[in-house]
């Protein structure tokens, strides 16, 4: 399977180039989530910009990102979901836990709020 990683100060962002994420390319992403969140990183955005559908598989890969990144204090956050991808989260209803939003640009806005709420409430904290 093909993807590329762009790392970002505050994030990573996965994009994998298939057509399909199912059983056979969900366990090397979920292996690249593992690594990326070992190396620390908490914050993970998977664009799923060339991804045309998605299986179970490929959910449980999503839902084991967000609960590591969850564990760390971060999140995971789905971008340029299509349509049917939106509607199979929503019909196993995933919504609340998988984080999914229309492009890049607004999973680094999500990333940076969550980054700036932490440093505010760890420096009201320590004021107190």
């Amino acid at each position: 399977m093909k993807f590329t990683i762009d790392r970002h100060e505050r994030y990573v962002v996965l994009k994998p180039h298939e057509k399909v994420l199912d059983g056979n390319a969900a366990p090397q992403v979920k292996s690249e989530f593992v690594r990326i969140n070992t190396d620390g990183q908490r914050n993970i955005v998977l664009d799923l910009s060339e991804v045309e559908t998605i299986d179970s598989s490929g959910l449980r890969s999503a839902l084991m990102a967000h609960r590591m990144c969850k564990a760390l204090g971060g999140i995971f956050i789905l971008a340029n979901a299509n349509e049917a991808i939106t509607q199979l989260i929503k019909l196993c209803k995933l919504e609340e836990a998988l984080v999914s939003v229309p492009t890049i640009q607004e999973a680094e806005d999500i990333v940076f709020m969550e980054e700036i709420e932490k440093e505010f409430r760890g420096f009201s904290t320590s004021e107190e």
